[in-house]
């Protein structure tokens, strides 16, 4: 059975708003959520990027069923992995063991905010194994002394720890994050519906373990409408994380898309409110053996009647063709 999954996508709206959302998507029977973790939207049109973490702590008090995850959470440059562990191991108590710590490679989007320059993506994946290592040691409880190719540590500590550690999980967009994941990661996190993914991802060690994979819809009653949101927003999901990564900027993003066109938007994500077209675009997802598929509505303010629609109409239509 597929479990259909709700986004916090925080670069299009704000906090509070957000909240509201989640709470909606609990009562609309959405399986599990996910979080993206920023400092800037790709695009200055989705107006927002609150700080993930608070609003994860909110949304863990204002709900009690739907599990919460980072999707995903760069713990080598924004973020000290030390400080990261804390956060995951207090969404945990919090969220009453609702909560999966998502973990990527980063974008320089978010990233370069703290100065120090980007570093190749050799080097980030090293930087990224060695955060997760410290990560569980201080899962394990006691004191923590590091001293990495990337990373010190020096006799930290977490004092509130849940009785189970926060699952962990890896994005993957390519072989060599992929052998990151199966060796070091519970479950395997991915952007595209690649099948040779999830088969790297097993070669490495991950048989047998979640997967969980996210894409873009853009419901409205009126279609034109959803396309030119969907345009106006989202165009940049094509470009490949291989660009996405590398972008330090949302004016990078805006003139890196400047020749993407609506029809081209359109021809990736469904939009509208047909059903079908919305069960068509998450099939290779299922096909290519994604156990959860969590879903982006493509617009802040369009949430609350995407939710009323979702709960009548696409959950339940989605459930019948994957349940």
């Amino acid at each position: 059975m597929v479990q259909i999954g709700y986004t916090m996508m925080t670069e299009q709206a704000g906090p509070r708003e957000l909240v509201d959302h989640l709470v909606r998507a609990e009562e609309a029977g959405y399986d599990f959520s996910v979080t993206s973790d920023h400092y800037f939207p790709w695009l200055r049109s989705q107006g927002h990027s609150p700080y993930a973490w608070s609003v994860l702590g909110a949304a863990a008090q204002a709900t009690s069923r739907i599990p919460l995850m980072t999707y995903v959470t760069c713990p080598t440059r924004r973020y000290h992995p030390a400080v990261v562990a804390q956060k995951a191991a207090t969404m945990q108590l919090l969220s009453e063991g609702r909560f999966r710590l998502g973990l990527g490679s980063g974008e320089n989007l978010n990233e370069h905010v703290v100065g120090g320059g980007w570093p190749s993506a050799d080097v980030r994946h090293e930087m990224l194994e060695e955060a997760v290592e410290i990560i569980r040691a201080l899962f394990e409880g006691g004191h923590v002394n590091h001293r990495g190719t990337h990373f010190d540590v020096e006799s930290a500590r977490l004092w509130d720890l849940p009785d189970e550690p926060p699952p962990i999980g890896i994005a993957v967009s390519g072989e060599q994050s992929c052998a990151l994941a199966g060796r070091l990661a519970d479950l395997v996190i991915a952007t595209e519906p690649k099948e040779g993914l999830l088969s790297a991802f097993e070669r490495h060690g991950g048989e047998g373990k979640p997967r969980v994979g996210q894409l873009p819809v853009c419901y409205d009653p009126d279609r034109d409408t959803a396309v030119k949101r969907a345009h106006a927003q989202f165009r940049w999901f094509g470009s490949g994380w291989k660009v996405n990564s590398e972008l330090p900027h949302p004016d990078s993003f805006e003139s890196a898309t400047q020749f993407v066109t609506p029809d081209d938007v359109a021809a990736s994500i469904p939009c509208g409110d047909d059903p079908e077209a919305f069960v068509e675009a998450v099939r290779p997802y299922a096909e290519a053996g994604f156990g959860e598929i969590a879903l982006v509505q493509i617009g802040g303010e369009s949430q609350p009647a995407y939710l009323d629609w979702a709960e009548k109409t696409l959950l339940p239509a989605l459930h019948d063709a994957f349940g």
